[in-house]
Parts: C-alpha cells; sequence; structure tokens
C-alpha cells in the first residue's frame, strides 16, 4: 500500500484491512464490487484539464459521489470536488469500510439521515405554504 493510503488508514483507525476487498468471483449472494463511502482511491484527470506542469494523479479518500461529480479528501487534507467529465480513470487503493450490507455504522447513519431529511423537507414545505399544515385537506 502506497505511503499516503498508509497514513490515510492509520488516521481513520483501521487497523485490519484483510476480507475488505471485492470479491469477483463465487456464489452470487458473496461477490461484492465497486466503489465504497471513505475508500481510499486514485484518479486520473484528462489531460487536457490541466496546466501542462500538474500531476495527473489525485489520490485520496472518497466523501461522496453525484451525478455529477466526485467528492474526496485529497493526500494534502485539501477537499476536492472534481467534475466526471475529466475523469479518465477510478483505481481503488483499498476499502476502509465493511461491505454495504455488513457495515452497522453506514446504515444506521443512512436512516437517520433520511429520517432528518424528511423533516426538514416537511419543515420547508410548510414554509413555503405561509406557516398552514392544510395542504392534505381538500376544498
Amino acid at each position: 500500500m502506497p505511503t499516503w493510503a498508509k497514513r490515510f488508514a492509520e488516521e481513520y483507525g483501521t487497523k485490519e484491512l484483510d476480507g475488505r476487498g471485492d470479491v469477483f468471483f463465487g456464489p452470487l449472494i458473496d461477490r461484492r464490487s465497486g466503489l465504497r463511502k471513505d475508500d481510499l482511491i486514485e484518479l486520473l484527470i484528462d489531460a487536457r484539464a490541466l496546466r501542462a506542469d500538474d500531476d495527473p494523479w489525485i489520490r485520496g479518500m472518497l466523501l461522496a459521489t453525484s451525478r455529477n461529480a466526485v467528492e474526496m479528501l485529497d493526500e494534502f487534507g485539501q477537499y476536492r470536488s472534481i467534475a466526471r467529465d475529466v475523469i479518465v480513470e477510478v483505481r481503488l487503493v483499498t476499502h476502509l469500510r465493511k461491505p454495504y450490507i455488513e457495515d452497522d455504522e453506514l446504515l444506521t447513519f443512512e436512516k437517520e439521515d433520511l429520517r432528518r431529511r424528511s423533516n426538514v423537507h416537511e419543515q420547508a414545505e410548510r414554509q413555503a405554504d405561509g406557516g398552514s399544515d392544510d395542504s392534505h385537506l381538500w376544498g
């Protein structure tokens, strides 16, 4: 594992990375692959999007993905949001989290986050309606 990745793993508190790799073969139920939150990755950026002297590789920890961008904390501790349009290749260095279905902490977080977003959405609708909560009534 590269030095920058070892540093991230230590700061993250991950002691044992065995058993967190992708599984491509075997019974379908046991296969796991793909990027996960907090993965250590390397991105190759299209040279046309860079200055001539810039390193085309960006290394760091995956924070989030969206339809248009990949968000990460780079090897220097800087937050980066990189447009998907300029990414040529994504290399997985290592997973820091367990597979999604086995990650109790992540599942709990997502459940609480969904509840919080629902509450915020309901509050925004009430405020947009002038404070009335009768939008469910007919007439």
